[in-house]
């Protein structure tokens, strides 16, 4: 082990000890304290352990976990999410399964966390524990001469031939498509079937949603929360669709995140964090929405389906 990596264990060490952690402040806001476990800090290579992170934070605030770029020798196999709220704040844990594939001690890499409000967008960052990774072999193994050995490349392996039991299974099987033609060109004609109706292009189907959930008049009846709901699930289903992803299957941050690699030059970017983030208040909240919220909604609902959908011929 090197001298760096013995004085990052330590300080990654003291600073645990030292109890729950708490950042810089925000434009005003402050940051969430949080505290971090790891569970064992001594495993085998490739042996999961779990990393647990506690985040304190106002309550009308969601954090997501940040997807990492590059973790070295720690891989991240799944990651769960828990909320738990209380008065003026709540605690979101997450819990990380990580498998390490080194031997040694290392120092997990930082994490950023994403909070959400209607106001802002901030990060926190959050330092990493050590782990000592653990070699596999017995105790005894450098007297009986063992050791870790690196990977073979390919070796000739011998093996039965069955090929003249191909071939007469091909026989047989070219027999039988034969007689199946056979019947087949002596089979009844069919009965003409109507042509089902043509499904309406993506764009065509999204308005007709949106001017049927406007025809509900939900925010009217005191529902404006619900409409929010329906809304969103229109525009990340026409996004989804759009550009090829589960929309509905992910968070704001990784919509959002999905949504910038593709630079389509009409699509309205910063309304549509604008509109995600309003969503997530709204939804995650529990504040209710006003008649002129849910308008402005619906109006850039069609303005992102007139903006992203391909130009159509004008005999269309």
């Amino acid at each position: 082990m090197s001298a760096a990596w013995m004085l990052l264990g330590v300080f990654a060490l003291l600073t645990s000890a030292a109890g729950p952690h708490s950042g810089t402040e925000d434009g005003g806001a402050p940051a969430p304290r949080y505290t971090r476990t790891v569970k064992p800090d001594q495993v085998q290579l490739g042996e999961p352990f779990v990393y647990e992170v506690v985040l304190t934070h106002p309550a009308a605030e969601r954090f997501e976990l940040v997807p990492a770029k590059d973790l070295g020798v720690f891989e991240l196999l799944e990651q769960g999410r828990s909320r738990l709220d209380s008065a003026g704040e709540s605690q979101t844990t997450f819990r990380l399964k990580i498998a390490l594939y080194d031997v040694g001690s290392h120092v997990l890499p930082a994490f950023d966390f994403e909070g959400v409000t209607a106001q802002r967008t901030r990060r926190v960052a959050v330092l990493g524990l050590p782990v000592s990774g653990l070699s596999a072999l017995p105790k005894d193994a450098d007297a009986k001469g063992a050791e870790l050995r690196d990977i073979k490349g390919p070796a000739d392996v011998p093996i039965r031939s069955y090929r003249l039991l191909w071939i007469l299974a091909g026989l047989v099987a070219l027999g039988a498509l034969a007689y199946a033609v056979y019947r087949w060109r002596k089979r009844p004609p069919a009965p003409v079937v109507p042509r089902a109706e043509l499904v309406l292009p993506l764009a065509v189907r999204t308005r007709k949603a949106l001017d049927a959930l406007q025809a509900e008049q939900l925010p009217e009846k005191g529902r404006g929360r619900e409409f929010y709901f329906r809304v969103s699930e229109i525009l990340r289903g026409y996004l989804g669709e759009r550009y090829g992803f589960e929309a509905l299957e992910c968070t704001s941050a990784e919509l959002l995140a999905r949504i910038d690699r593709y630079k389509a030059g009409n699509l309205p970017a910063s309304e549509l964090r604008s509109f995600v983030l309003e969503s997530d208040f709204i939804k995650f909240a529990k504040q209710d929405a006003s008649p002129q919220m849910c308008e402005s909604a619906l109006s850039f609902g069609r303005q992102l389906v007139t903006a992203t959908s391909p130009s159509a011929p004008s005999s269309a």
